[in-house]
């Protein structure tokens, strides 16, 4: 019997899709999941050192939004 990989979380996907490499539906479905390039945040290369610590703020700044996020909403 097959695993309903739409009730599993992406971790559980994740660690699904190691074990059993010859499957390709999980991909499938954690595929679906990700964020919409359009919704995505793009990070050019930095120039400067300058530019690579503004960018490194930039993204603890947006996975900690995101990880209060998901802690508000279980």
């Amino acid at each position: 019997m097959r695993p309903n990989f739409e009730k599993m979380t992406n971790k559980e996907l994740r660690e699904y899709a190691l074990t059993h490499r010859d499957e390709i539906e999980p991909l499938r479905v954690l595929y679906r999941r990700r964020t919409p390039d359009s919704e995505a945040i793009w990070f050019h290369p930095p120039k400067t050192k300058e530019e690579e610590q503004q960018q490194f703020e930039l993204f603890k700044r947006i996975v900690e939004e995101k990880e209060g996020k998901k802690n508000r909403h279980g």
